[in-house]
């Protein structure tokens, strides 16, 4: 199928911007690769420190006969529970590598926070910006420098994307992502939700919400709705960074660890002595644009248009807000997993899962197919589904939907667009994901109410004070201002107000992922509050138009009036407040340095 055109615009566009970005990037990538082996390159005593803690016969294969050596760098930890299988792997992985002759060592490890724990909290502060930390400990472990290929060994918000920006500051190695899988379907999202909106009410005790909490996150895994965690497997996938159909395996079986194998297996195929496929090559701008077309296609999370745009410019590649809008217009909509429909992972995977929605979006030309990827067979390749032939891995051809309420072909899509439209106005720039948002709701406009944090809103939504069409105004909640945290906790109370018949909008400088839902929310508004932006000049009562079919953001003041009204400065108890505590501190550098949203609000330019 050739390639849509709008696609095809959209890749050259990118291409031409990448200039001289890209090529510089390549520049280093060629000269980094034609170094020496590091047993020919690194000092004796540099040598002798790095293999001083292996087995004997691994370090006589490292040393003596100059075998390759996989570099593992893992974010496992037991506080996440998608991350808590991945104790496991790199015994795994040692013991794969050492059948194919090789080695195989712990490189390093990364910090990986869970936003479940810290949702709401003072720790939700740190979240953003951990995405550079770990892409700086991830960097802080390959510059061990002994390395001819690397597993990267996370799942989850930050981690994936951390860990891929660290990468590709060396993108010289083949390198292939490893996930642990979702845990299995626990109590439906739905339930979840209305008991969540039910405590938000006062109608059932905290005994009943942390009854429900548990039944939905109970067990090894990544948690099932389709937020940031999840998009970030499908838009490996869709990369080719992973063994093909590995995201959505769940761990503790057969099959999972012969993925995990088969990891070792792949990166090995990919050194210099055989197929030389370095992560640097492998994302380049077509990659880059398959992602974002996955995102689509799956209503995945918002989070993305901060993270892949950090990525993008990893490996010196320059995507913005405007291709996303441009790609969503003709992207469409092929799947409803939670919150954009009742579905979990575990069903997506069942009716067809990755490999599926790559078939359906390579067969329409809306994805590049001729890529580079781990495995060596383009994109086409990851359209396939992994299965157990008795003890060995195999690939079947992954067949139609198996439930066209999860997902859809190409010709019956649920949306002839991708959901994610841009705002633009006299507010800023911002983007609001409405697949899951019902089709009356894409329009709001009514009087604004304005919080400077999460907990005002909700204190006012317990005092009754927002029974009423309102557009909840929350700022001072941007990469300069605090970090930019989650406001996961508005969602029950908005969605309440909602439920009630209320015309109800949220409009904020912060995040709100992949479980938005159904409430409209204009979101990463840029530039925030804290840098000036035009939310600092907004008051009680002004007339705010949210509307995501025209693509405006805009509040509805006279002109002049809106150009002379001052700009309010974040109150000095706030700032006091974001900058000690909980380790805040550490991350006032970061803050002060952070580009906009849109930029990747990055923190290390």
């Amino acid at each position: 199928m050739a390639l849509h055109s709008a696609v095809s615009d959209i890749t050259d566009r990118i291409k031409e911007r990448s200039r001289p970005a890209r090529p510089a990037y390549l520049a280093q990538l060629q000269a980094d690769s034609r170094r020496k082996p590091s047993m020919d390159r690194m000092g004796c005593a540099n040598i002798a420190h790095a293999v001083a803690g292996m087995p004997p016969d691994d370090r006589f294969k490292l040393v003596t006969e100059r075998r390759p050596n996989i570099g593992i760098v893992t974010a496992y930890n037991d506080m996440l529970s998608a991350h808590t299988p991945l104790l496991g792997y790199p015994a795994l992985i040692k013991d794969e590598a050492r059948k194919h002759g090789a080695t195989a060592q712990v490189a390093g490890g990364v910090p990986a926070m869970c936003d479940g724990v810290t949702q709401g909290t003072s720790g939700m502060e740190l979240s953003l910006f951990s995405r550079d930390v770990i892409a700086m400990g991830t960097a802080v472990a390959l510059s061990h420098d002994m390395f001819d290929a690397a597993l990267l060994l996370g799942v989850c918000d930050k981690i994936v994307p951390g860990l891929l920006i660290g990468a590709l500051q060396f993108g010289h190695l083949p390198m292939v992502f490893v996930p642990a899988g979702p845990m299995p379907s626990g109590l439906p999202n739905q339930e979840k939700a209305r008991i969540r909106e039910q405590a938000a009410q006062g109608l059932v005790g905290r005994d009943v919400l942390l009854e429900g909490e548990l039944k939905s996150y109970h067990s090894p895994g990544t948690c099932t709705f389709y937020g940031t965690a999840n998009s970030n497997q499908m838009l490996l996938e869709a990369m080719g960074l992973h063994v093909p159909g590995t995201a959505f395996v769940q761990p503790g079986d057969a099959l999972r660890d012969e993925l995990t194998r088969e990891a070792a297996r792949t990166v090995l195929g990919i050194t210099k002595s055989k197929r030389f496929a370095p992560i640097g090559q492998v994302v380049d701008e077509r990659a880059i644009v398959n992602a974002m077309v996955a995102l689509l296609a799956t209503g995945g999370s918002t989070n993305h248009l901060i993270h892949w745009v950090a990525v993008a410019h990893s490996a010196g590649i320059a995507i913005d807000w405007n291709d996303f809008s441009a790609l969503s217009d003709v992207v469409p909509l092929l799947t409803h997993v939670y919150p954009n429909g009742s579905a979990d992972v575990n069903g997506f995977q069942a009716a067809g899962g990755p490999g599926l929605v790559i078939r359906e979006l390579l067969d329409a030309g809306f994805m590049h197919e001729d890529v580079l990827t781990v495995r060596g067979g383009g994109i086409r390749e990851y359209a396939r589904v992994p299965v157990m032939a008795g003890a060995a891995l195999a690939w079947r051809e992954v067949g139609d939907s198996t439930d066209e309420s999860i997902i859809r072909p190409v010709g019956r899509p649920f949306s002839a667009t991708g959901g994610l439209k841009l705002l633009t106005g006299n507010l800023g720039r911002c983007v609001i994901k409405v697949s899951a948002v019902p089709d009356d709701r894409h329009v709001t406009e009514a009087p604004a109410r304005v919080f400077d944090s999460q907990e005002a809103l909700q204190q006012a939504f317990s005092a009754g004070e927002l029974d009423r069409d309102v557009v909840c105004v929350v700022r001072w909640q941007g990469p300069q201002a605090n970090g930019m945290p989650e406001l996961h906790k508005l969602t029950p109370p908005l969605a309440v107000l909602q439920g009630k018949g209320f015309k109800v909008a949220l409009v904020t400088d912060g995040r709100m992922s992949g479980a938005s839902g159904k409430v409209p929310a204009a979101i990463h508004v840029s530039p925030e509050a804290a840098a000036g932006g035009p939310l600092a000049r907004v008051v009680d009562g002004d007339v705010i138009r949210v509307d995501a079919l025209t693509g405006e953001l805009r509040v509805l003041v006279d002109e002049a009036e809106w150009a002379a009204r001052p700009v309010s400065v974040m109150p000095d108890e706030l700032r006091q407040r974001n900058s000690v505590g909980m380790g805040r501190g550490l991350f006032a550098g970061m803050r002060a340095r952070a580009l906009t949203a849109e930029e990747g609000a990055l923190s290390w330019m």
